[in-house]
This record gives structure tokens, sequence and C-alpha cells, in this order.
């Protein structure tokens, strides 16, 4: 859980995925349409990756674990909850208040 907790911290948006996971994909693009630029982390790229995925899915209890979408170092959940944060608006705050967005 270390290195998800140190690459979480790296930048202000980060989004631990799966090159395969369509959702991931999603949540992605609305970061990068919403003027973010996230650290992106394919767990099934890294050689790390299972074991990061196994802590994700341990510490926050996601099933799948991925996408894990971390907003200025904290965990703000999957898919589910970043299009809900989306739809309420509150996304956008959230990226604004931790500087992964400035508009």
């Amino acid at each position: 859980m270390e290195r998800v907790r140190d690459l979480a911290s790296e930048k202000a948006a980060v989004i631990f995925t799966k090159s395969s996971c369509c959702m991931c994909h999603s949540i992605k693009t609305l970061f990068y349409e919403l003027g973010a630029s996230p650290a992106i982390h394919e767990l099934d790229k890294d050689p790390q990756g299972p074991d990061m995925e196994r802590a994700l899915f341990r510490v926050f209890g996601s099933n799948p674990a991925v996408p894990a979408v971390f907003v200025g170092g904290r965990y703000v959940g999957s898919a589910k909850d970043v299009i809900s944060f989306h739809v309420d608006g509150s996304l956008k705050q959230m990226l604004k208040a931790s500087n992964a967005i400035w508009l």
C-alpha cells in the first residue's frame, strides 16, 4: 500500500487503471475534458501492478479495484463515485481545490 500512497500523492490527480478497462478509459477522458492532466498508472503494465491492485481492493473495497481515483492525495472513489461527483458538480471543485485545474 505504501507504493500506492506514494504514487497517489505524486500529482494533484492520479488514476490507477488497466489498459483493457472501458470505465478506466471513460474516467481518464472525463478528466482530460475537464482540463486535468492526471498521472495514469496502468496496473496491468506495471510489474508491481497486481500487488497494487490487491492493496487498492483491500483498503478501499472497490470491486473491481480500478479505476481508483485520487485527487489531492485523497481517495475519491471508483468510476461510479467519480461520475456522481461530476454530475453534482463537486468533481470540478475538488480538481480546482487541489490545483489539478485552474478554470
